[in-house]
C-alpha cells in the first residue's frame, strides 16, 4: 500500500543535487554555444545562415518537447523520463563535439535539445514534490540557482574552452557531467504512480505548430527581414491558425492537451505574464550587452565573460538573501524589490557610452544579476502556491516554456528595434559629414573628402556611434516595460509560503 511520505532528508538532498545538475548544464549549453560560433563556421565551412541553424534547431527542438514532458512524465514517471532525457542531451553533445560536418551538427543539436527540454521543468515540480511544503521555497530557491547561474557562466566558459583548447569541448565538457547527472536520479530518484492519461494528439499539433513555427518565426525573420520573405509570412500564418485551432479545441473539448484549467488559477496565470516579462528584460537583455561590449568596445569572448562575473555573484547573492527572507516576507516584495533592482541596472546600461569602462558595466550587471537572484524563487514559489498538484508536470512545462519564448521574443524585440534605431541614427549622422558643415570643419579641419580611405574611416565611425545610440535605447525601452510590469505583480494573492496551511498534500511513494 502507498504511503504519503517525503524522502528523507538526506535523500532529498542528493535528488536536489541531481536536479541542480541537470539545469546547470542546460541552462549553460544555452550561451556556452554562442561564444564558439565563429571557430565552428571556419571547421565546418559553413555560412552565416547555415551556421544559424546550429542555434535555432536547438531551440525550436527544445520549445517542440517542452510541453510534451509532462505528458510523458505524467505516462512513465518522471524518474525515467529524466534519466533518458539525461543520457540522450549527453550523447548528443559527444555527437557534437565530435561532428565533422554542419549536416551531423544539426541533427545532433536537435537531440541535445529534445534531451534537454524537459530537465528544467520536470526538475522543478520534482523539487516541489519532495520537499514539504515549509521546504518548498527554498527549494526553489536552489532550482533558480541553476536557472540563474549556467547562463551567466556560459560565456565565461565557453570562451576559455575555445581560446585555449578548441570548440569541440564546449560540447564535450557535459559528458562527465551528464554521466553524473544520470547516476544520481538513476540511485536517488523515487519511482511513483503513473496517469495513464489519453494522448491529444490535436492538441499536440496544434501547440507544436504553435510553439515552433513561433520559435522559427523569431530566430529566421531577422535574417530574412521579416515579412519581405516568403517563408517568414507562410510561418506566420502557420502559427497564427494553429494558435487559433488551439484555443478552440481548449474551450470545447475536455483532457485537453494544454488544459484552460491551468490558467484559472490566478498566480499561475499572473506569474506566466511576468514570467515572460523576467525573459525580456533580464535574458533578453544580456546578447544585447555581448554585442555592445564585444563589437563596440572591442572586448574579446573572455574578457566579457570576466566583466560579465559580478552579474553570478549578485545572482548567488540575491538567491541566498531570498532563501532566509521567502518564508518570513510576502513574496510580492521581494519581487517588487527584484524588479526595482532590474530598473535600476538598465537604467545604468542605458547610459554607456564608446568610453564606457569595464566598472559601470560591472557594477550594473552586478544589480542585475541581484535582481534576478531574487525574482525567479519567489515568482515561481508564488505562481505555484495555489496550483493543484495534478497539474504541476503541466505547470511546470508551461511555465519554462513561457519564460524562453520571452526571451526569443525579447532578442528579436531587441534586435529588431536596435537595427531601426542604428539605421535612423547613421542617416542622421551622415548628414552632417559634408564639406559645408561648420562643425565638422572645426572638429577635423584637415579631412580631405577626395580621400576613400578618411571617408571609410568616418563611415566606421557614424556605424560604431550609431550602433551604441541604439544599444542604449534598447535598454531604455526594456527598462519602461519593467517598470510597467511592477503593478500587475500586486494582482497575484499575497500569502505568507511554507506555512503547511495551503499546500497539498504530498504525493504517494512506492517503496
Amino acid at each position: 500500500m502507498a504511503q504519503l511520505l517525503y524522502p528523507s532528508p538526506a535523500r532529498r538532498a542528493l535528488i536536489t543535487a541531481s536536479v541542480m545538475i541537470t539545469t546547470l548544464i542546460v541552462t549553460i549549453d544555452m550561451t556556452i554555444t554562442v561564444v564558439a560560433v565563429p571557430k565552428m563556421m571556419a571547421d565546418l565551412s559553413a555560412g552565416p545562415d547555415q551556421i544559424a541553424w546550429v542555434l535555432t534547431s536547438y531551440l525550436i527542438a527544445s520549445a517542440v518537447m517542452m510541453p510534451l514532458s509532462s505528458w510523458l512524465a505524467s505516462r512513465f514517471g518522471r524518474k525515467l523520463v529524466m534519466t533518458v532525457s539525461v543520457i540522450t542531451f549527453t550523447i548528443a553533445s559527444v555527437v557534437c563535439g565530435s561532428a565533422r560536418s554542419i549536416e551531423l551538427m544539426v541533427l545532433a543539436r536537435v537531440a541535445q535539445g529534445i534531451g534537454g527540454a524537459g530537465l528544467i521543468p520536470l526538475g522543478q515540480a520534482t523539487l516541489l514534490d519532495i520537499n514539504p511544503p515549509e521546504k518548498q521555497p527554498t527549494a526553489m530557491a536552489y532550482a533558480g540557482l541553476g536557472a540563474m547561474i549556467g547562463p551567466l557562466v556560459g560565456p565565461t566558459l565557453g570562451g576559455w574552452l575555445t581560446d585555449n583548447y578548441s570548440w569541440h569541448w564546449v560540447f564535450l565538457i557535459n559528458l562527465p557531467i551528464g554521466i553524473i547527472a544520470a547516476i544520481g536520479m538513476l540511485a536517488h530518484m523515487e519511482v511513483r504512480d503513473k496517469q495513464l492519461a489519453p494522448f491529444d494528439w490535436t492538441g499536440f499539433l496544434a501547440i507544436t505548430a504553435v510553439v515552433g513555427g513561433s520559435q522559427l518565426f523569431l530566430d529566421r525573420g531577422e535574417q530574412l527581414d521579416w515579412f519581405e520573405s516568403t517563408e517568414t509570412c507562410i510561418t506566420a500564418g502557420v502559427v497564427a491558425l494553429a494558435l487559433y485551432l488551439l484555443a478552440v479545441h481548449m474551450f470545447t473539448r475536455r483532457d485537453t492537451f494544454l488544459r484552460v484549467e491551468l490558467f484559472a488559477d490566478r498566480n499561475f496565470a499572473i506569474g506566466t505574464v511576468v514570467s515572460t516579462v523576467i525573459g525580456i528584460v533580464i535574458f533578453a537583455s544580456s546578447p544585447m550587452l555581448v554585442l555592445y561590449t564585444e563589437n563596440l568596445l572591442g572586448y574579446s569572448a573572455f574578457k566579457f565573460g570576466l566583466v560579465n562575473m559580478p552579474r553570478a555573484v549578485g545572482t548567488i547573492i540575491g538567491l541566498l538573501i531570498v532563501t532566509r527572507l521567502i518564508r518570513r516576507v510576502d513574496p510580492r516584495v521581494l519581487l517588487v524589490t527584484g524588479m526595482v533592482l532590474s530598473v535600476i541596472a538598465l537604467n545604468m546600461f542605458s547610459g554607456m557610452n564608446l568610453e564606457t569602462d569595464e566598472f559601470p558595466i560591472m557594477v550594473a550587471g552586478a544589480f542585475q544579476g541581484f535582481s534576478g537572484g531574487m525574482l525567479i524563487s519567489p515568482l515561481s514559489a508564488l505562481a505555484f502556491a495555489t496550483l493543484a498538484p495534478r497539474f504541476r508536470n503541466e505547470g511546470a512545462a508551461i511555465f519554462a516554456l513561457v519564460r524562453n519564448l520571452g526571451n526569443s521574443i525579447g532578442i528579436s524585440a531587441m534586435q529588431l528595434m536596435s537595427i531601426h534605431a542604428s539605421a535612423q541614427v547613421s542617416s542622421r549622422l551622415a548628414e552632417g559629414v559634408r564639406p559645408d558643415n561648420p562643425t565638422l570643419q572645426w572638429a577635423r579641419p584637415a579631412m580631405d573628402f577626395g580621400d576613400q580611405v578618411a571617408l571609410a574611416r568616418a563611415g566606421g565611425e557614424i556605424a560604431r556611434h550609431a550602433a551604441m545610440v541604439a544599444t542604449v535605447d534598447t535598454f531604455w525601452m526594456a527598462c519602461l516595460v519593467a517598470v510597467a510590469t511592477i503593478p500587475v505583480i500586486f494582482l497575484m494573492r499575497g500569502q505568507k509560503l511554507g506555512g503547511g496551511g495551503t499546500a497539498a498534500p504530498p504525493p504517494p511513494v512506492d517503496h
